[in-house]
């Protein structure tokens, strides 16, 4: 519940601090002295933007502090524990504003963007205002109203999570589509640029194989000619070869070693010499003897490596990438190829979506016609409460557009009223004037008030329109709500005020140059000439005095 509010430089206020008690408080005061100033600093300690308007002339800043007693609001709690901004069940929201209209935000002193004080807000104060009537016209507000007094939330939650899942899948889908045509003519060429590297089938590594087996083919008779030039020189078969010279040379180093030991081991190198050479010359011979001339196989060799060579020019690609660039292909066209198969997977997972979309949504429709009559019926009966004795009213529900996966379901809701004998339901608008639209509204505040459990209700001059025992009845009503919850009324009529536990006053004071406003606790004596102001106007009687005496006796 809301403890104390403290309101410096805002408006005409320069300063004032309320403390608040549990039950009903009424706030009374003449016309013009500003009696929603405690209600609009509160609404911009739970998030509502401000302007520089608000920002008392002559101050630099406006500083609104607004503290709670959360001890017993598990929600609150449980949010600011994840915010890691709990301390000891209380929670002082800090709200500054400066001349410029920039403000600063603070929960329990930690600075927040103003997003967190609207989520915070709504497990802590619940605020109808004095034009709230007018919103009831709205279908869109009628709907939300059912749904509140229903609490929806979690069906409505998982038709927004469903309803954006099916539009980013379809998103998805519409620009496949876009592309589908574009995507068509590229997987025709993908599949000609295949099937030719396909029918040419290139291996991994074979156009290097290529090359080394054509220039051996293409130079076969140099090759022949240069390898036996070699053999004949390195041979053995003349007394001019090199294995030759090189065999005198070592028979002359071993009779050499005979004489002198020191020369053992040159002999010892050249006879590992010798051993080398007639190796060299054993691979050499093999070699030679490998050396193909023959024309059929050269061409199969030049017509395969030049095809390689022509296919990598048109794909414009080096020849010893085109066996990766083949295999490129085949991944585009796999993936275009998939592409086909994520359209349908996309379809399918439209398919399940809206499924399961359909399924909430239905449970949401059945729910919302067991709540239209239950609401119906209380609001019937509160209708009647409040001096509207043949009044009908009923809750409609019509189908939207099944076929379109909206936020809030399959469901049209519209509110219907009849306020005479033998006259047929139709809209608000037709049918309520504004005196009869300002009590259906309140009806239906204080049936929600009474189902949606906020720990501090305001209700701002919501009594619009309102008298004599209507007005009784409607302070009845919030002294009601008072007994289970905070209830903080902002009201002109002195039925209401008088019902509140506690009663304040509201004054504006000029000295003819400032204006300022002052709020007071209002006590006994105070408060019944406050009720007689309300009753009699400036003139307060000692009949006035009297009816207020018994008013804050009832």
């Amino acid at each position: 519940m809301l403890t104390n509010l403290s309101i410096r430089n805002f408006a005409i206020v320069s300063h004032v601090e309320i403390d608040w008690r549990q039950g009903m408080t009424t706030i009374t005061g003449e016309t013009g002295a500003g009696k929603s100033i405690a209600i609009d600093a509160l609404g911009l300690c739970l998030g509502e933007r401000a302007t520089t308007s608000v920002v008392r002339p002559g101050s630099d800043k406006a500083e609104l502090i607004a503290s709670f007693d959360v001890s017993h609001n598990k929600k609150a709690q449980q949010w600011l524990t994840q915010q890691e901004l709990n301390e000891d069940n209380e929670c002082i929201i800090r709200r500054l504003i400066n001349s410029e209209g920039r403000s600063k935000a603070y929960i329990n002193g930690t600075p927040v963007p103003l997003a967190q004080l609207k989520i915070l807000g709504q497990w802590l104060i619940n605020i109808h205002g004095q034009h709230d009537h007018q919103l009831l016209l709205k279908t869109t507000e009628q709907r939300q109203l059912l749904d509140d007094y229903a609490q929806h939330q979690g069906l409505l939650d998982e038709l927004k999570f469903f309803q954006k899942q099916w539009r980013n899948k379809n998103n998805e889908l519409t620009a496949l589509l876009k592309s589908q045509q574009q995507r068509q003519a590229q997987q025709q060429l993908l599949q000609y640029q295949v099937k030719e590297l396909d029918e040419f089938s290139l291996q991994e590594g074979e156009f290097s194989q290529l090359e080394t087996d054509f220039k051996r083919h293409a130079n076969a008779q140099q090759l022949l000619l240069l390898s036996g030039q070699c053999l004949n020189q390195l041979g053995d078969e003349n007394e001019y070869s090199i294995s030759a010279q090189l065999q005198k040379i070592i028979d002359d180093m071993q009779q050499l070693s005979s004489l002198d030991k020191g020369a053992e081991a040159i002999t010892s190198m050249l006879v590992d010499a010798s051993i080398q050479i007639q190796e060299a010359c054993s691979d050499l011979n093999y070699y030679q003897q490998r050396i193909d001339i023959d024309p059929e196989a050269f061409n199969i060799i030049e017509e395969r490596y030049s095809t390689a060579i022509t296919l990598a020019r048109k794909h414009q690609v080096n020849p010893e990438n085109l066996f990766a660039f083949h295999q490129k292909l085949h991944s585009q066209l796999s993936q275009l190829s998939g592409d086909e198969e994520r359209h349908q997977h996309l379809h399918d997972e439209l398919d399940e979506i809206k499924a399961q979309y359909q399924q909430v949504a239905t449970k949401l429709r059945n729910s919302r016609a067991k709540s239209a009559k239950k609401l119906a019926k209380l609001i019937t009966e509160s209708m009647r409460e409040l001096s509207m004795p043949d009044a009908q009213f009923s809750v409609h529900l019509s189908d939207a557009h099944p076929e379109q996966l909206s936020a809030h379901g399959f469901d049209d809701i519209e509110f219907l009223v009849s306020m005479n004998p033998g006259q047929p339901l139709e809209a608000l608008h037709k049918v309520a004037s504004g005196g009869e639209l300002s009590r259906i509204s309140l009806a239906i505040q204080v049936i929600l008030a009474e189902k949606i459990i906020t720990p501090t209700l305001i209700f701002d001059e919501v009594d619009v329109g309102i008298s004599g025992p209507t007005a009784a009845k409607v302070g009845q009503k919030l002294q009601q709500l008072g007994n289970n919850t905070q209830v903080i009324c902002v009201t002109h009529l002195p039925q209401v005020a008088s019902k509140g536990r506690q009663q304040l006053f509201v004054a504006k004071l000029t000295d003819g140059k400032h204006t300022q406003t002052s709020v007071n606790l209002l006590q006994q004596d105070a408060r019944e000439r406050e009720i007689a102001r309300l009753l009699a106007g400036d003139e307060i009687t000692d009949n006035a005095i009297a009816n207020a005496k018994e008013l804050l006796a009832s």
